[in-house]
């Protein structure tokens, strides 16, 4: 009788110990562990992060971290961190937490970008949106081995990332940024628009580099095919573009010009030694000067056409212009801009 009831005795206490340790393994695993008021909150694994990386970010967002650590270790987590960017909903439990973060590549992100008018510009801004930092960004769009390769230049590369949102995981590396850009702008440049860019005499990289030239000269897009027809025209001709906004890319690129805005282009600027000057240099300056929108790229695969020559700035409706046949009409419409410039105080 007596060792019987040292048996029950024992039974219960192990009973009571499996409960205390079923209670704890359930606490562990399956009670919510959140500690945000949001619906949502988004850590970001790098990659070839530890699991102390990990750590770091979640514990501010949870209610105890030590139970984390202990059901991780039990499932293996520790050993086996997965990079990219990753939702925890509020009132997840840790094996929830757990098997949300170990698979797969995490959530996607938008990446997007327009008007980043050099690679150095675009590859901050891709920057602050995935993993990959401007540094190795900036070596990989300027590979010479990938620009070979694809008939790209340092000068014309630009053209390649045309301005839109796209899909990337957070986690993408660089390369994989510019060889999705590039794909991007194969499909971009499909049959329908590689015909109209050849019945203009141009490549694709031309119609960009135009289109460039057409959106700092309009920000208007309904102006914008009238812009291009003019500069097509010139082009035909023979005649050199003797395009203002050129001579402002030529010129930022001297030290003279660091840190000044040119307002009003003089006769100094068309003196200025370089292949991006159009008034110097016939046909099209060897890159873009400025990342154009989709609008003037397509202004200038459908351009308008007409016989104009010659523009200037209407000052009777500021962003948009006055379009001439001869010189004679430019030469007056241009004095009327003149006197307007310098009637605002605009010398320089």
């Amino acid at each position: 009788m007596y060792i019987k009831k040292i048996l029950w005795a024992i039974a219960l206490i192990g009973l009571f110990i499996f409960g205390i340790i079923a209670y704890y393994v359930y606490g562990a695993m399956f009670e919510p562990n959140t500690a945000f008021n949001n619906d949502v909150a988004y850590i970001y694994i790098p990659t070839d992060a530890n699991y102390n990386d990990v750590r770091l970010q979640l514990d501010p967002i949870l209610k105890d971290i030590n139970s984390f650590d202990a059901l991780a270790k039990q499932k293996k987590y520790t050993s086996n961190i997965k990079s990219g960017k990753f939702a925890i909903k509020n009132g997840m439990n840790n094996n929830d937490i757990i098997n949300s973060i170990r698979i797969g590549k995490g959530l996607e992100v938008i990446a997007s970008f327009n008007n980043q008018n050099s690679l150095e510009a675009l590859a901050g801004r891709i920057s602050t949106q995935i993993e990959a930092d401007s540094a190795s960004l900036l070596m990989s769009m300027k590979d010479e081995m990938f620009l070979e390769v694809n008939g790209f230049t340092l000068e014309n590369v630009l053209a390649m990332y045309i301005p839109n949102s796209y899909k990337f995981y957070w986690n993408t590396s660089a390369d994989q940024f510019r060889d999705k850009m590039l794909s991007e702008y194969k499909r971009f440049w499909n049959d329908s628009k590689i015909a109209k860019a050849k019945a203009l005499n141009l490549s694709p990289n031309d119609v960009i580099t135009l289109a460039s030239i057409v959106h700092e000269e309009s920000k208007k897009k309904d102006e914008q095919p009238r812009v291009a027809g003019v500069y097509l025209n010139r082009l035909r001709i023979g005649m050199p573009l003797q395009a203002d906004p050129t001579l402002k890319f030529a010129a930022y690129k001297l030290p003279k010009y660091k840190n000044t805005v040119i307002r009003r282009v003089l006769n100094v600027h068309k003196e200025i030694d370089s292949p991006y000057n159009t008034y110097k240099n016939r046909g099209l300056p060897p890159g873009l000067i400025a990342m154009p929108d989709l609008s003037a790229v397509n202004a200038v695969l459908n351009a308008e056409k007409h016989s104009y020559l010659y523009f200037a700035a209407d000052t009777k409706n500021l962003g948009y212009h006055k379009f001439a046949k001869t010189l004679a009409q430019h030469n007056n419409n241009a004095r009327e801009y003149q006197r307007y410039l310098s009637s605002q105080g605009i010398n320089k």
